[in-house]
């Protein structure tokens, strides 16, 4: 080895010697060894040596406490899929135990599917089994992401945006319920650096800026607390510490929540840390005797744990110079599971045991999200639920026997019910919230008590509507399995008549004889047994309509394009060497021309025209719903005509753009700028906030030709926080 990959060597040694715990340093120094061997000659986009990246990996993986066979996996986590070795030779030098980590962590991303959300669900299938079997392979693949993260600036700029918003979406959340904060954050911090590089600008700046008088009046506040502490409390052992809200934490309630800086009152909190939880509460009632504290903002995650096992309690409060700051009071032992979450377990052990309980309890979430998956028919369903589960918010809501239910925030008295028990569910018939009647849609709040009304009238049920009305993949999942049971008839007949109705709105049709084998069809490709069960599974609401019918309508256009169509029938065999508004229209001279508004054409589409009854031609895409497939068979064939565009004459026609985007100050204010500068004409636009911190900004603009609409939605891709934006009908 070089002198550069031994000092790496010798760093990588210290880096566990500085973190304790009984590691084989030869296995490490031979992992080490094989990762430099086998990356030698590769490169990253950087430019740097690529075993500098499992390197990096391992320093984050031993920093987060973990054991030799995770150190080990994670610097060869890329040989297998990278390098000529295979798992067999990694099994027989380092044990089964490493090669089942490398193993876990290369599948998760050696995945290739026909979409995008295909491979976005199978990822996360394959990501949550991996966690199932081996939490270890998570936590590797965790360090491997930020990493990443850390040195993504070598990448192009869409790449950068499409990992850090994964990132925000996926690792982020599953490091949050791994309870592993300080990589939470910084991926979180990372992904809204790249994302909307202008606001975490200004956030820094903020933070800077204030930070040194803020400090100032914090360490004033501590040396009081702690001086009042050591009074009231000679014999107990304490710890102080001072905590700075995250980036992406400011930004959320910034941008998001729509909140000034001022108006966060948890950007700087004070930290004690005790022995026992009786010290804990003791402490509580000192910090409210000395400051005034804020209603409203006290939590108790010790008696009510956070799902990823967090526990402190948090109350905010204003000292003399009414600044408002938050204190956080926890036991040692709490504050080492919010620091390393699930990765505490094997801090200074050998690992863990079969038989750990408690480590069987704080992975239970997993298994219930994979079986609430299984039955999922749709990758983009699959992967909102999974985000829905992985959500880092929570609610707190009690049953009137003082049973504590955990639900995501947004989750309604349906969730609830359902997460009590699915018999509660399927027999509700109404609720009470703090004892007054509420509708089911009621959206679940911290303390709240609910008490589910329930009905033992026979055939009782839940409805269709639930569906809507859900938020978590848990209660869904019980819903459509109550209707999957006890409805098949209904759900065939409901399932059938909801299909054609789609097919006919449409304009798909598909003779009754063909039917059958079509359905037949498509029953094959969502692995069904019949058509009945395809009829059933679109009734109970385990097949989406919506996303059935673009399939259907690609198959039917690819099937229709394979018969040869015969020519439109023209008016007349004579061009017309003049043109209206741009079109030319084959026949008509000088005729009066509208461009149809179900599918506003532009230069460079595909058109045709109709000759209306008293209102000129009007003009459509050829791929336009409301355009026949085959025009010789329609009622009226000889009323559509030919049409082109009239290259030689410039016009202007307004098009209608949607854009997805991080709901953020400033973001249409970009956009209409963006525009200007490209000197486009700006009709309307406004923006739609979303329930998951998106929104969708709809505008209507002017552009020459397609290509032009092309150049300006590339432009409007470019601002900072913007998702995708596409070209909507009106």
């Amino acid at each position: 080895m070089t002198n550069e990959e031994l000092k790496n060597l010798s760093d990588l040694k210290c880096h566990m010697e500085n973190f304790g715990g009984n590691f084989d340093y030869e296995m490490v120094e031979k992992a080490y060894t094989l990762c430099v061997t086998a990356h030698a000659g590769q490169k990253r986009i950087s430019g740097e040596d690529y075993y500098y990246h499992p390197f990096n990996v391992a320093k984050i993986v031993i920093s987060l406490g973990m054991d030799s066979q995770s150190i080990a996996a994670s610097l060869l986590h890329d040989v297998v899929e990278d390098t000529e070795y295979s798992l067999e030779y990694i099994k027989s030098e380092f044990g089964a135990e490493v090669a089942l980590l490398v193993d876990g962590v290369t599948k998760i991303g050696k995945l290739n599917f026909s979409t995008k959300e295909q491979q976005q669900a199978e990822s996360l299938r394959k990501m949550l089994i991996a966690m199932g079997q081996d939490i270890r392979v998570i936590i590797i693949k965790l360090a491997d992401r930020l990493h990443n993260m850390r040195t993504i600036d070598a990448m192009r700029e869409q790449k950068q945006r499409d990992i850090s918003v994964e990132t925000l979406e996926i690792y982020a959340p599953i490091a949050h319920r791994l309870g592993i904060r300080p990589v939470k954050e910084e991926l979180e911090d990372l992904a809204i650096k790249h994302l909307d590089p202008i606001a975490y600008h200004d956030i820094e700046e903020l933070l800077t800026h204030r930070k040194a008088h803020r400090e100032q009046i914090l360490n004033e506040i501590k040396n009081r607390i702690e001086e009042r502490l050591r009074q009231e409390m000679p014999n107990v052992t304490l710890s102080f510490q001072g905590r700075v809200k995250s980036v992406h934490g400011i930004y959320r309630k910034m941008f998001v929540q729509n909140r000034d800086f001022d108006e966060i009152y948890d950007i700087y909190a004070i930290r004690i840390i005790t022995d026992n939880v009786a010290d804990c509460y003791n402490i509580l009632g000192i910090m409210h005797d000395m400051f005034r504290p804020i209603p409203n903002r006290f939590k108790d995650y010790i008696s009510t744990p956070k799902p990823n096992m967090y526990q402190s309690l948090h109350t905010t409060v204003i000292g003399r110079s009414g600044i408002p700051f938050e204190i956080q009071i926890r036991t040692f032992e709490m504050h080492h599971t919010a620091e390393f979450g699930i990765a505490a377990h094997w801090k200074y052990k050998e690992g863990i045991k079969d038989n750990d309980k408690k480590l069987e309890d704080r992975l239970a979430w997993i298994r219930q999200i994979i079986e609430n998956q299984e039955a999922a028919e749709d990758s983009t369903e699959l992967i909102q639920n999974i985000k829905v589960d992985l959500s880092q918010e929570d609610v707190f809501a009690v049953t009137p026997k003082g049973d504590v239910i955990n639900l995501p925030l947004g989750a309604t008295i349906v969730d609830f019910a359902f997460q009590i028990h699915s018999a509660v569910g399927t027999r509700m018939v109404g609720a009470k919230v703090d004892g007054k009647i509420v509708p089911i849609d009621h959206e679940v709040k911290t303390g709240e008590v609910i008490e589910i009304l329930t009905t033992n009238q026979a055939g009782h049920g839940p409805s269709r509507d639930w569906l809507n009305i859900a938020v978590t993949s848990s209660a869904k999942a019980k819903i459509r399995s109550w209707f999957k049971k006890e409805k098949r008839p209904e759900n065939i007949i409901t399932g059938k008549a909801e299909f054609e109705k789609e097919l006919r709105r449409n304009n798909i049709n598909i003779s009754d004889s063909e039917m059958d084998e079509y359905v037949e069809d498509l029953a094959r490709k969502y692995k069904l047994a019949n058509g009945e069960e395809f009829y059933a599974a679109i009734g109970y609401g385990g097949i989406l309509l919506s996303k059935v019918i673009p399939r259907v309508k690609d198959d039917y256009n690819k099937k229709a394009a394979e018969k040869k169509l015969p020519e439109i029938v023209p008016i007349s065999k004579m061009m017309s060497k003049k043109s209206s508004d741009g079109v030319i229209v084959e026949g008509v001279d000088n005729c009066l021309i509208k461009f149809s508004h179900c599918c506003n054409p532009l230069p460079g589409d595909d058109i045709i025209g109709y000759i209306t009854r008293g209102h000129g031609v009007s003009i459509h895409k050829r791929d336009c719903n409301n355009v026949p497939k085959n025009i010789a068979e329609s009622d009226e064939p000889a009323r559509w005509i030919n049409a082109y565009w009239d290259g030689s004459k410039k016009e202007n026609f307004t098009s209608t753009l949607s854009a997805l985007a991080i709901d953020r100050q400033g973001i249409v204010i970009d956009i209409m700028n963006a525009i200007n500068n490209m000197r486009v004409p700006i009709h309307s636009i406004n923006a739609r906030q979303l329930k998951d911190g998106n929104c969708t900004v709809i505008m209507t603009i002017s552009a020459e030709s397609v290509e032009h609409l092309k150049s300006i939605i590339a432009r409007i891709e470019k601002i900072g926080g913007i998702f995708s934006v596409e070209r909507i009908n009106q």
